[in-house]
């Protein structure tokens, strides 16, 4: 069963999806989803020896592309329609071992190229207002399989947390003339204590409003609204930022770093040029060995609470990202 219902205290859709209970819970190396069927062998996802990208509709999934009917009757203040939408599985590599860290770069461009493709094909159905390009990566972050793979959400509404970051933009914009990501990414790049890296087409830094001590936002320097803009030049050295973003986690405690990387763009239909190409990192870790839980102020008031400071974990992150060029 999934159905949206309306929180009319919080004005936004809340998705149930009951059947997700039922999906695939880090099963054994042999029987992974995600791999390519070998001969003979157990039928996965993908049934081809071998692949470069997969992509292919999420088994059980939050948005339906023919959604069941609502279980539940609406009530005035409680609106409740379908669960319509579509939710896709991004497979990176037919190998079940490695990570967006450690992927060859031209498969990286390759990924970059499709989450373009499918941010425009997705984007193009009438029923669907925001296309969201995810990764979740370890099982910290409630990681179900650990072949690396990421997730694409056609929403038919625009999720809150983009849709208050373009009012935000709009009221910049009405105000000043202009783009606010340029705005916040001019100030970093002045100040320049929170950068972790910069090439001539984005930059990595710890905001100033981190959330999460580890947090990094990497922004296009100049203003592209989404993935569709990226010129070839820009595709390889998003490519090569990402990787070395990654790796660099990585390097912080010799370990996997986990993480949640949401990529933010222009709704599809818009067109209002609001949108500035930007991905966030969000990982659960504080410290070694210690997590970053969301509990009381967080999930209750909604106010989170970083206690760290964004300038000295900035320091670490350009340690760890040095240490690449050091070990060559």
């Amino acid at each position: 069963m999934s159905e949206l219902r309306w929180d009319p205290l919080r004005r936004e859709w809340i998705i149930t999806a009951t059947h997700r209970m039922e999906r695939t819970f880090l099963p054994p190396r042999d029987y992974c989803p995600l791999c390519p069927t070998e001969p003979g062998g157990f039928a996965t996802e993908i049934p081809r020896p071998d692949f470069e990208i997969a992509v292919f509709e999420n088994r059980f999934p939050s948005l339906h592309r023919q959604p069941p009917a609502p279980g539940v009757q609406e009530r005035p203040l409680n609106p409740v329609l379908p669960a319509e939408g579509i939710c896709e599985v991004v497979v990176y590599s037919a190998d079940h071992e490695g990570d967006l860290g450690t992927l060859p770069p031209e498969r990286v461009e390759m990924l970059i190229r499709v989450w373009r493709d499918r941010y425009r094909e997705l984007g193009r159905r009438e029923n669907i207002r925001y296309v969201l390009i995810f990764e979740n990566r370890g099982a910290e972050v409630g990681v179900t399989l650990h072949h690396p793979h990421g997730q694409i959400y056609a929403f038919p509404f625009i999720p809150p947390v983009p849709a208050r970051e373009l009012q935000s933009a709009r009221e910049h914009r009405a105000q000043t003339g202009r783009c606010l990501y340029c705005d916040l990414l001019a100030a970093e790049l002045e100040e320049g204590r929170r950068l972790v890296s910069v090439n001539e087409a984005f930059a990595a830094f710890v905001p100033f409003t981190a959330r999460y001590p580890y947090e990094v936002h990497l922004y296009a320097r100049r203003h592209l609204v989404s993935l569709e803009e990226l010129s070839p030049r820009e595709i390889s050295l998003l490519a090569g930022m990402l990787q070395r973003l990654v790796r660099s986690y990585d390097r912080l405690f010799d370990l996997p770093f986990p993480y949640i990387m949401v990529l933010h763009q222009e709704p599809t239909g818009l067109r209002e040029g609001l949108g500035h190409l930007h991905f966030e990192f969000l990982p659960p870790l504080r410290d070694r060995g210690k997590l970053k839980f969301l509990a009381g102020c967080e999930q209750g008031a909604g106010t989170f609470i970083n206690d760290s400071m964004p300038e000295e974990k900035a320091i670490l992150l350009r340690a760890a990202w040095d240490k690449e060029d050091q070990s060559c």
